[in-house]
Protein backbone atom coordinates (compact mmCIF):
# COMPACT_ATOMS: atom_id res chain seq x y z
CA UNK A 1 0.00 0.00 0.00
CA UNK A 2 1.21 3.09 -0.86
CA UNK A 3 1.83 5.85 1.28
CA UNK A 4 1.24 9.20 0.20
CA UNK A 5 2.49 12.29 1.52
CA UNK A 6 1.16 15.21 3.47
CA UNK A 7 4.52 17.21 2.94
CA UNK A 8 6.56 17.24 -0.19
CA UNK A 9 9.97 18.30 -0.14
CA UNK A 10 10.85 21.38 -2.70
CA UNK A 11 14.16 21.55 -4.81
CA UNK A 12 16.10 24.93 -3.14
CA UNK A 13 15.34 26.42 -6.83
CA UNK A 14 11.71 26.35 -6.37
CA UNK A 15 12.08 27.42 -2.71
CA UNK A 16 14.02 30.42 -3.69
CA UNK A 17 11.42 31.32 -6.28
CA UNK A 18 8.28 30.65 -3.87
CA UNK A 19 10.30 32.58 -1.43
CA UNK A 20 11.29 35.69 -3.59
CA UNK A 21 7.99 36.21 -5.01
CA UNK A 22 6.16 36.36 -1.77
CA UNK A 23 8.97 38.60 -0.94
CA UNK A 24 7.97 41.20 -3.11
CA UNK A 25 4.04 40.39 -1.86
CA UNK A 26 2.64 37.91 -4.40
CA UNK A 27 1.69 34.38 -3.49
CA UNK A 28 3.37 31.20 -5.32
CA UNK A 29 2.50 27.38 -5.41
CA UNK A 30 4.08 24.53 -6.76
CA UNK A 31 1.57 23.05 -9.37
CA UNK A 32 0.20 20.28 -12.00
CA UNK A 33 2.65 17.14 -12.66
CA UNK A 34 5.49 17.81 -10.06
CA UNK A 35 2.99 17.71 -7.31
CA UNK A 36 1.40 14.48 -8.61
CA UNK A 37 4.65 12.86 -9.20
CA UNK A 38 5.64 13.72 -5.49
CA UNK A 39 2.39 12.42 -3.75
CA UNK A 40 3.31 9.12 -5.71
CA UNK A 41 7.06 9.21 -4.56
CA UNK A 42 8.37 9.98 -8.16
CA UNK A 43 11.24 12.54 -8.68
CA UNK A 44 9.17 15.04 -11.23
CA UNK A 45 11.44 16.11 -14.37
CA UNK A 46 10.45 19.76 -13.76
CA UNK A 47 8.83 21.83 -11.94
CA UNK A 48 5.85 24.37 -12.61
CA UNK A 49 5.31 27.46 -10.40
CA UNK A 50 1.88 29.37 -10.10
CA UNK A 51 1.56 32.86 -8.90
CA UNK A 52 -1.13 35.66 -8.55
CA UNK A 53 2.26 37.77 -9.74
CA UNK A 54 1.41 39.11 -13.86
CA UNK A 55 4.46 38.30 -16.06
CA UNK A 56 5.70 41.90 -15.78
CA UNK A 57 5.59 41.34 -12.17
CA UNK A 58 6.98 38.22 -12.22
CA UNK A 59 9.78 39.69 -14.11
CA UNK A 60 10.74 42.46 -12.45
CA UNK A 61 11.04 40.05 -9.08
CA UNK A 62 13.32 38.03 -11.32
CA UNK A 63 15.36 40.81 -12.72
CA UNK A 64 18.94 39.67 -11.50
CA UNK A 65 18.04 36.25 -13.00
CA UNK A 66 17.68 34.97 -16.59
CA UNK A 67 13.83 35.29 -17.50
CA UNK A 68 12.90 33.58 -20.93
CA UNK A 69 9.57 35.48 -22.25
CA UNK A 70 8.08 31.80 -23.15
CA UNK A 71 3.99 32.68 -23.17
CA UNK A 72 3.55 36.16 -21.98
CA UNK A 73 0.02 35.70 -24.01
CA UNK A 74 -0.86 32.82 -21.70
CA UNK A 75 1.29 34.22 -18.84
CA UNK A 76 3.97 32.62 -18.90
CA UNK A 77 7.47 33.03 -18.67
CA UNK A 78 10.48 30.70 -18.21
CA UNK A 79 13.10 31.37 -15.48
CA UNK A 80 16.92 29.76 -15.87
CA UNK A 81 18.29 28.70 -12.86
CA UNK A 82 21.78 26.93 -12.49
CA UNK A 83 21.04 25.58 -15.87
CA UNK A 84 17.99 24.56 -15.09
CA UNK A 85 14.00 25.98 -17.01
CA UNK A 86 11.15 26.57 -14.58
CA UNK A 87 8.13 27.94 -15.74
CA UNK A 88 6.42 30.56 -13.79
CA UNK A 89 2.22 31.12 -15.10
CA UNK A 90 0.05 33.87 -13.53
CA UNK A 91 -3.33 32.68 -12.09
CA UNK A 92 -5.61 32.49 -14.79
CA UNK A 93 -9.20 31.52 -16.50
CA UNK A 94 -9.06 30.22 -20.32
CA UNK A 95 -11.46 32.27 -23.01
CA UNK A 96 -13.41 30.55 -25.77
CA UNK A 97 -11.49 27.54 -27.83
CA UNK A 98 -11.99 28.60 -30.90
CA UNK A 99 -9.82 25.31 -32.25
CA UNK A 100 -10.14 22.75 -29.46
CA UNK A 101 -6.72 23.22 -28.64
CA UNK A 102 -5.96 26.61 -27.16
CA UNK A 103 -7.91 29.15 -25.89
CA UNK A 104 -8.38 32.31 -27.52
CA UNK A 105 -7.68 34.66 -24.75
CA UNK A 106 -7.45 34.42 -20.95
CA UNK A 107 -8.01 36.23 -17.97
CA UNK A 108 -5.59 36.95 -14.81
CA UNK A 109 -7.12 35.95 -11.77
CA UNK A 110 -5.81 36.81 -8.65
CA UNK A 111 -6.52 33.10 -6.59
CA UNK A 112 -5.25 29.79 -7.12
CA UNK A 113 -8.50 27.91 -6.58
CA UNK A 114 -10.38 29.71 -10.21
CA UNK A 115 -6.62 28.88 -11.83
CA UNK A 116 -7.10 25.09 -10.62
CA UNK A 117 -10.51 24.17 -12.04
CA UNK A 118 -9.33 25.25 -15.79
CA UNK A 119 -6.91 22.30 -15.21
CA UNK A 120 -7.81 18.84 -17.00
CA UNK A 121 -7.62 16.07 -14.73
CA UNK A 122 -7.75 16.56 -11.04
CA UNK A 123 -4.28 14.74 -10.47
CA UNK A 124 -3.12 17.34 -12.10
CA UNK A 125 -4.84 20.12 -10.60
CA UNK A 126 -3.02 19.69 -7.04
CA UNK A 127 -1.15 22.42 -5.90
CA UNK A 128 1.98 22.46 -2.94
CA UNK A 129 3.46 25.71 -0.57
CA UNK A 130 6.01 24.52 1.81
CA UNK A 131 3.99 26.44 4.46
CA UNK A 132 0.54 25.43 3.61
CA UNK A 133 0.95 22.40 2.21
CA UNK A 134 -0.89 20.76 0.36
CA UNK A 135 -3.86 22.28 -1.67
CA UNK A 136 -6.32 19.81 -3.08
CA UNK A 137 -9.61 21.66 -4.45
CA UNK A 138 -10.81 18.63 -6.42
CA UNK A 139 -10.06 15.00 -4.66
CA UNK A 140 -7.17 14.72 -6.80
CA UNK A 141 -4.74 13.06 -3.97
CA UNK A 142 -7.78 10.55 -3.35
CA UNK A 143 -7.98 9.58 -7.25
CA UNK A 144 -4.06 9.25 -6.79
CA UNK A 145 -4.83 6.58 -4.07
CA UNK A 146 -7.45 5.04 -5.61
CA UNK A 147 -5.40 5.12 -9.64
CA UNK A 148 -8.24 6.97 -10.82
CA UNK A 149 -7.95 9.73 -13.48
CA UNK A 150 -10.81 11.86 -13.20
CA UNK A 151 -11.34 15.17 -14.99
CA UNK A 152 -12.00 18.60 -12.77
CA UNK A 153 -15.78 19.70 -13.41
CA UNK A 154 -17.55 18.98 -16.58
CA UNK A 155 -15.33 16.25 -18.51
CA UNK A 156 -17.12 17.43 -22.35
CA UNK A 157 -15.88 20.69 -21.27
CA UNK A 158 -12.54 19.60 -20.69
CA UNK A 159 -12.17 17.97 -23.78
CA UNK A 160 -14.07 20.26 -25.92
CA UNK A 161 -11.44 23.31 -24.47
CA UNK A 162 -8.14 20.93 -25.47
CA UNK A 163 -8.68 17.75 -27.91
CA UNK A 164 -5.54 16.58 -26.95
CA UNK A 165 -6.92 16.13 -23.09
CA UNK A 166 -8.23 12.96 -24.83
CA UNK A 167 -4.98 11.58 -25.86
CA UNK A 168 -3.35 12.69 -23.01
CA UNK A 169 -5.69 10.41 -20.79
CA UNK A 170 -5.20 7.39 -22.30
CA UNK A 171 -1.34 8.32 -21.81
CA UNK A 172 -2.06 8.80 -18.57
CA UNK A 173 -3.86 5.47 -18.28
CA UNK A 174 -1.00 3.37 -19.80
CA UNK A 175 2.12 5.45 -17.89
CA UNK A 176 0.70 5.59 -14.59
CA UNK A 177 -1.61 2.60 -14.71
CA UNK A 178 -4.69 4.10 -13.63
CA UNK A 179 -8.13 3.28 -14.40
CA UNK A 180 -10.33 5.97 -16.48
CA UNK A 181 -13.00 7.25 -14.02
CA UNK A 182 -16.84 6.32 -15.68
CA UNK A 183 -18.16 10.00 -16.45
CA UNK A 184 -14.69 10.54 -17.85
CA UNK A 185 -14.60 7.66 -20.03
CA UNK A 186 -17.94 9.06 -21.49
CA UNK A 187 -17.11 12.10 -22.33
CA UNK A 188 -14.03 10.94 -24.15
CA UNK A 189 -16.23 8.35 -25.91
CA UNK A 190 -18.84 11.27 -27.17
CA UNK A 191 -15.75 13.55 -27.79
CA UNK A 192 -13.26 10.89 -29.46
CA UNK A 193 -13.47 12.48 -33.06
CA UNK A 194 -12.06 15.83 -32.13
CA UNK A 195 -8.31 14.71 -32.08
CA UNK A 196 -8.43 15.06 -35.67
CA UNK A 197 -8.40 18.67 -35.45
CA UNK A 198 -5.26 18.48 -33.20
CA UNK A 199 -1.80 18.87 -35.25
CA UNK A 200 -0.53 15.45 -35.55
CA UNK A 201 2.94 16.03 -34.02
CA UNK A 202 0.84 16.59 -30.95
CA UNK A 203 -1.16 13.14 -31.51
CA UNK A 204 2.51 11.55 -32.21
CA UNK A 205 3.87 13.04 -29.10
CA UNK A 206 1.31 11.29 -26.93
CA UNK A 207 1.15 7.92 -28.93
CA UNK A 208 4.63 7.21 -28.63
CA UNK A 209 4.41 8.22 -24.30
CA UNK A 210 1.22 6.07 -24.02
CA UNK A 211 2.68 2.69 -25.90
CA UNK A 212 5.64 3.21 -23.61
CA UNK A 213 3.41 2.37 -20.37
CA UNK A 214 3.24 -0.30 -18.34
CA UNK A 215 -0.67 -0.30 -19.10
CA UNK A 216 -0.17 0.37 -22.50
CA UNK A 217 -2.09 -3.81 -23.05
CA UNK A 218 -5.61 -2.52 -21.04
CA UNK A 219 -4.90 0.96 -22.35
CA UNK A 220 -4.55 -0.41 -26.37
CA UNK A 221 -7.26 -3.18 -26.15
CA UNK A 222 -9.55 -0.66 -24.24
CA UNK A 223 -10.07 2.21 -26.03
CA UNK A 224 -9.53 1.13 -29.53
CA UNK A 225 -12.58 3.46 -30.49
CA UNK A 226 -9.84 5.94 -29.31
CA UNK A 227 -7.17 5.15 -31.04
CA UNK A 228 -8.67 4.58 -34.67
CA UNK A 229 -9.85 8.10 -34.82
CA UNK A 230 -6.03 8.62 -34.76
CA UNK A 231 -5.27 5.38 -37.18
CA UNK A 232 -8.43 3.97 -38.90
CA UNK A 233 -6.62 0.72 -39.70
CA UNK A 234 -6.84 -0.38 -36.31
CA UNK A 235 -10.82 -1.10 -36.68
CA UNK A 236 -10.13 -4.05 -38.83
CA UNK A 237 -7.90 -5.68 -36.39
CA UNK A 238 -10.21 -5.46 -33.64
CA UNK A 239 -12.24 -8.77 -33.16
CA UNK A 240 -10.52 -10.81 -36.10
CA UNK A 241 -10.70 -14.28 -35.22
CA UNK A 242 -7.18 -15.25 -36.64
CA UNK A 243 -8.16 -18.98 -36.97
CA UNK A 244 -4.95 -20.81 -36.45
CA UNK A 245 -3.27 -22.82 -33.90
CA UNK A 246 -1.08 -19.96 -33.06
CA UNK A 247 -3.42 -17.83 -32.03
CA UNK A 248 -5.83 -17.66 -29.63
CA UNK A 249 -6.49 -13.72 -29.72
CA UNK A 250 -7.74 -11.81 -32.07
CA UNK A 251 -5.24 -9.56 -34.09
CA UNK A 252 -5.89 -6.46 -32.03
CA UNK A 253 -5.63 -8.36 -28.45
CA UNK A 254 -2.44 -10.17 -30.08
CA UNK A 255 -1.03 -6.79 -31.27
CA UNK A 256 -1.69 -5.25 -27.50
CA UNK A 257 -0.47 -7.96 -26.01
CA UNK A 258 2.89 -7.92 -28.29
CA UNK A 259 3.33 -4.47 -27.29
CA UNK A 260 3.22 -4.82 -23.83
CA UNK A 261 5.70 -7.82 -24.04
CA UNK A 262 8.29 -5.75 -25.67
CA UNK A 263 10.89 -3.61 -23.90
CA UNK A 264 10.12 0.05 -23.58
CA UNK A 265 11.56 0.83 -26.29
CA UNK A 266 9.84 3.10 -28.97
CA UNK A 267 10.63 1.73 -32.22
CA UNK A 268 9.97 -1.79 -31.38
CA UNK A 269 6.70 -1.22 -29.52
CA UNK A 270 6.17 1.28 -32.63
CA UNK A 271 6.35 -1.94 -35.29
CA UNK A 272 4.43 -3.85 -32.41
CA UNK A 273 1.79 -1.77 -32.82
CA UNK A 274 1.87 -2.13 -36.65
CA UNK A 275 3.08 -5.25 -37.21
CA UNK A 276 0.22 -6.86 -37.99
CA UNK A 277 -1.65 -3.91 -39.97
CA UNK A 278 -2.49 -5.94 -43.02
CA UNK A 279 -3.46 -8.95 -42.01
CA UNK A 280 -6.89 -8.54 -42.64
CA UNK A 281 -6.64 -7.88 -46.17
CA UNK A 282 -4.33 -10.64 -46.46
CA UNK A 283 -6.45 -13.29 -44.66
CA UNK A 284 -6.88 -16.61 -46.70
CA UNK A 285 -8.56 -19.77 -45.41
CA UNK A 286 -8.12 -23.49 -45.86
CA UNK A 287 -10.15 -26.43 -44.29
CA UNK A 288 -11.28 -23.36 -41.46
CA UNK A 289 -7.25 -22.63 -41.15
CA UNK A 290 -6.75 -18.95 -41.57
CA UNK A 291 -3.50 -17.87 -43.80
CA UNK A 292 -2.14 -14.00 -44.03
CA UNK A 293 0.31 -14.67 -46.51
CA UNK A 294 2.35 -11.71 -48.07
CA UNK A 295 1.31 -9.84 -44.69
CA UNK A 296 4.76 -8.50 -43.80
CA UNK A 297 5.49 -6.96 -47.14
CA UNK A 298 1.44 -5.14 -47.38
CA UNK A 299 2.14 -4.11 -43.93
CA UNK A 300 5.35 -2.50 -44.35
CA UNK A 301 3.82 -0.29 -47.02
CA UNK A 302 1.02 0.02 -45.04
CA UNK A 303 2.99 1.49 -42.02
CA UNK A 304 5.07 3.41 -43.93
CA UNK A 305 1.56 5.57 -44.81
CA UNK A 306 0.65 5.83 -41.36
CA UNK A 307 3.94 6.71 -40.20
CA UNK A 308 4.34 9.57 -43.01
CA UNK A 309 0.87 10.46 -42.00
CA UNK A 310 1.06 11.13 -38.39
CA UNK A 311 4.50 12.68 -39.44
CA UNK A 312 7.49 10.78 -38.04
CA UNK A 313 11.21 11.45 -39.43
CA UNK A 314 12.76 9.22 -41.68
CA UNK A 315 14.78 7.43 -39.42
CA UNK A 316 11.87 5.91 -37.33
CA UNK A 317 9.97 5.42 -40.41
CA UNK A 318 12.62 3.26 -42.23
CA UNK A 319 13.67 1.50 -38.45
CA UNK A 320 9.95 1.05 -37.96
CA UNK A 321 9.01 -0.94 -41.82
CA UNK A 322 12.33 -2.84 -41.73
CA UNK A 323 11.29 -4.64 -38.64
CA UNK A 324 7.67 -4.90 -39.72
CA UNK A 325 8.53 -6.42 -43.14
CA UNK A 326 10.97 -9.05 -41.41
CA UNK A 327 9.11 -9.86 -38.09
CA UNK A 328 7.83 -13.12 -39.22
CA UNK A 329 11.17 -13.80 -41.14
CA UNK A 330 13.11 -17.09 -40.70
CA UNK A 331 16.27 -16.64 -39.85
CA UNK A 332 18.25 -20.17 -38.74
CA UNK A 333 20.48 -19.81 -35.28
CA UNK A 334 23.84 -20.74 -37.34
CA UNK A 335 26.47 -18.27 -37.67
CA UNK A 336 26.52 -17.87 -41.51
CA UNK A 337 22.82 -17.29 -41.46
CA UNK A 338 22.81 -14.48 -38.39
CA UNK A 339 26.12 -12.40 -40.71
CA UNK A 340 24.26 -12.17 -43.82
CA UNK A 341 21.34 -10.97 -41.43
CA UNK A 342 24.06 -8.46 -40.04
CA UNK A 343 25.01 -7.44 -43.42
CA UNK A 344 21.71 -7.00 -44.21
CA UNK A 345 20.21 -5.08 -41.18
CA UNK A 346 23.13 -3.86 -39.27
CA UNK A 347 23.65 -4.56 -35.92
CA UNK A 348 21.79 -2.39 -34.13
CA UNK A 349 18.57 -3.08 -36.29
CA UNK A 350 19.03 -6.63 -35.93
CA UNK A 351 19.30 -6.29 -32.27
CA UNK A 352 16.01 -4.80 -32.40
CA UNK A 353 14.48 -7.23 -34.41
CA UNK A 354 14.64 -9.96 -32.05
CA UNK A 355 12.71 -7.69 -29.51
CA UNK A 356 10.14 -7.58 -32.22
CA UNK A 357 10.25 -10.99 -33.26
CA UNK A 358 10.32 -12.24 -29.25
CA UNK A 359 7.69 -10.04 -28.18
CA UNK A 360 5.44 -11.18 -30.86
CA UNK A 361 6.37 -14.38 -30.55
CA UNK A 362 5.57 -14.40 -26.69
CA UNK A 363 1.82 -12.79 -27.46
CA UNK A 364 0.90 -16.55 -29.44
CA UNK A 365 -0.47 -19.37 -27.43
CA UNK A 366 1.00 -22.36 -29.60
CA UNK A 367 3.10 -24.82 -27.64
CA UNK A 368 5.49 -24.56 -30.49
CA UNK A 369 6.42 -20.99 -29.47
CA UNK A 370 8.69 -22.72 -26.54
CA UNK A 371 11.33 -23.81 -29.26
CA UNK A 372 10.98 -20.44 -31.12
CA UNK A 373 11.48 -18.30 -27.75
CA UNK A 374 14.72 -20.58 -27.84
CA UNK A 375 16.02 -19.92 -31.43
CA UNK A 376 15.42 -16.32 -30.91
CA UNK A 377 16.97 -16.50 -27.39
CA UNK A 378 20.31 -18.29 -29.33
CA UNK A 379 20.28 -15.89 -32.54
CA UNK A 380 20.45 -13.37 -29.48
CA UNK A 381 23.33 -14.79 -28.14
CA UNK A 382 24.88 -15.17 -31.80
CA UNK A 383 25.36 -11.70 -32.34
CA UNK A 384 26.65 -10.84 -29.22
CA UNK A 385 29.31 -13.36 -30.02
CA UNK A 386 30.06 -11.87 -33.03
CA UNK A 387 29.96 -8.38 -32.17
CA UNK A 388 32.78 -9.10 -29.23
CA UNK A 389 34.78 -11.51 -31.79
CA UNK A 390 34.62 -8.66 -34.36
CA UNK A 391 33.92 -10.99 -36.67
CA UNK A 392 33.25 -10.07 -40.36
CA UNK A 393 30.29 -9.44 -41.44
CA UNK A 394 30.10 -5.94 -44.00
CA UNK A 395 32.72 -4.23 -46.23
CA UNK A 396 33.71 -2.44 -43.68
CA UNK A 397 34.80 -5.34 -41.53
CA UNK A 398 36.67 -7.32 -44.67
CA UNK A 399 40.67 -6.75 -43.79
CA UNK A 400 41.41 -5.55 -47.64
CA UNK A 401 40.07 -2.62 -49.30
CA UNK A 402 39.12 -1.53 -53.30
CA UNK A 403 42.96 0.18 -53.52
CA UNK A 404 44.08 -2.67 -52.51
CA UNK A 405 42.67 -4.56 -55.52
CA UNK A 406 44.00 -1.88 -57.77
CA UNK A 407 47.42 -2.20 -56.90
CA UNK A 408 46.62 -5.91 -57.58
CA UNK A 409 45.73 -4.92 -61.16
CA UNK A 410 41.71 -4.85 -61.07
CA UNK A 411 41.19 -1.87 -62.63
CA UNK A 412 38.69 0.40 -61.01
CA UNK A 413 34.52 0.08 -61.82
CA UNK A 414 31.94 -2.19 -61.41
CA UNK A 415 34.77 -5.14 -60.57
CA UNK A 416 35.75 -3.42 -57.38
CA UNK A 417 33.07 -4.06 -55.61
CA UNK A 418 31.80 -7.28 -57.45
CA UNK A 419 35.36 -8.80 -56.08
CA UNK A 420 34.91 -7.08 -52.55
CA UNK A 421 31.38 -8.73 -52.32
CA UNK A 422 32.68 -12.06 -53.63
CA UNK A 423 35.55 -12.02 -50.63
CA UNK A 424 32.77 -10.94 -48.14
CA UNK A 425 30.76 -13.75 -49.27
CA UNK A 426 33.57 -16.40 -48.83
CA UNK A 427 34.65 -14.82 -45.41
CA UNK A 428 31.52 -15.05 -43.81
CA UNK A 429 31.10 -19.18 -45.25
CA UNK A 430 34.17 -19.75 -43.50
CA UNK A 431 35.65 -20.10 -47.02
CA UNK A 432 38.78 -17.57 -46.24
CA UNK A 433 40.04 -15.94 -43.42
CA UNK A 434 39.50 -11.92 -43.10
CA UNK A 435 43.47 -11.48 -43.04
CA UNK A 436 44.78 -9.48 -45.47
CA UNK A 437 47.91 -11.82 -47.28
CA UNK A 438 45.08 -14.85 -47.43
CA UNK A 439 42.55 -12.41 -49.29
CA UNK A 440 45.04 -10.85 -51.29
CA UNK A 441 45.84 -14.64 -52.49
CA UNK A 442 42.84 -15.43 -53.27
CA UNK A 443 42.55 -12.67 -56.09
CA UNK A 444 45.59 -13.07 -57.49
CA UNK A 445 44.14 -16.58 -57.84
CA UNK A 446 41.21 -15.64 -59.11
CA UNK A 447 42.94 -13.27 -62.13
CA UNK A 448 45.59 -16.26 -62.61
CA UNK A 449 42.52 -18.69 -63.81
CA UNK A 450 40.59 -15.69 -65.73
CA UNK A 451 43.71 -15.55 -67.86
Amino acid sequence: MNKYPKNIKLPTEVKYIIETLEKSGYIAYAVGGCVRDSVMGKTPKDWDICTSALPEQTKKSFEKERVIETGLKHGTISLLLDKKTYEITTFRTDGHYTDNRRPDTVNFVPDLETDLKRRDFTINALAYHPEEGMIDYFGGVEDIKRKLLRCVGEADKRFKEDALRIMRALRFSSTLNFEIEHGTLEAIMRNRKLPGKVAVERIREELDALLLGENVENVLKKHSKVLETIIPEIAALVGFDQKNSYHDLDIWSHTAKAVANASPDRVVRLALLLHDIAKPECYTETKGVGHFYGHPEAGAEKAERILSRLKYDKETIKTVINLILYHDADIEPEDKAVKRWLNRLGVREMRLLCQVKMADTTAKSSERIISQIAEIEEITAMIDEIVENRSCFTLQNLEISGTDLINCGIPEGEEIGKTLQELLEQVINSQLPNEKEPLLAAVRQRRARNR
